[in-house]
């Protein structure tokens, strides 16, 4: 009997699915321990500087938003469901958005073309940068790299006029993101008159 079911574990199939269970455990380990032990951002910390293209082939300096809002929002990936329902809500504000003085910038790491693409299909008015490297997301803590999959992690950064991180959201629901972004600027800029 025990002689039965060593040769059924040393079977090539269970020995290759064993094998990968043990190394995906030790990886995902490895990968959740890594950003437990990470430095994050917090709020009050200077936001780090960047610069990107933009769909509209477009150089994007964080820089050049000195003195104004910035609505940052990192998403995994253009025209998938979670993203196009958090995209079009921010377009669907814009202008109330714009009203108190913010600049929505989206950030992934598909390409401009995608990018171009996304925004032109959803008639999106505001520039999605593309991080392709996934460099900038990674300053932000919000990307995803797990060997060869990358992405960037849905979270979100509003950076004050003075550069500095006001609020970050890193459990962020598509639906009411954009809702939840108006409140949190109303009150932050409340704040600004006090």
């Amino acid at each position: 009997m025990n002689r039965d079911r060593t040769a059924a574990l040393r079977h090539p199939g269970w020995t290759f699915t064993i094998t990968t269970g043990v190394l995906v455990a030790m990886t995902l380990f490895g990968f959740l321990s890594r950003g437990a032990h990470a430095e994050e951002l917090a709020v009050g910390d200077a936001a780090p500087g960047f610069e990107l293209m933009d769909q509209n082939s477009e150089t994007q300096r964080l820089a050049d938003y000195r003195g104004e809002w910035v609505v940052l929002y990192f998403y995994p990936k253009d025209d998938t469901p979670g993203c196009t329902t958090e995209a079009c809500n921010f377009r669907d504000d814009i202008h109330q958005l714009q009203d108190m003085g913010a600049q929505v910038l989206g950030v992934s790491l598909d390409s401009m073309e995608s990018h171009k693409e996304f925004a032109e299909k959803y008639h999106l008015p505001y520039p999605l940068l593309a991080d392709r490297e996934g460099k900038v997301a990674r300053k932000y803590g919000a990307l995803f790299d797990f060997g060869p999959v990358e992405f960037a992690k849905r979270h979100t950064f509003i950076i004050d006029p003075e550069g500095q991180i006001a609020r970050i959201y890193r459990d962020v629901k598509p639906k009411t993101h954009s809702d939840e972004v108006i409140a949190t600027l109303s009150e932050l800029k409340g704040g600004e008159n006090g």
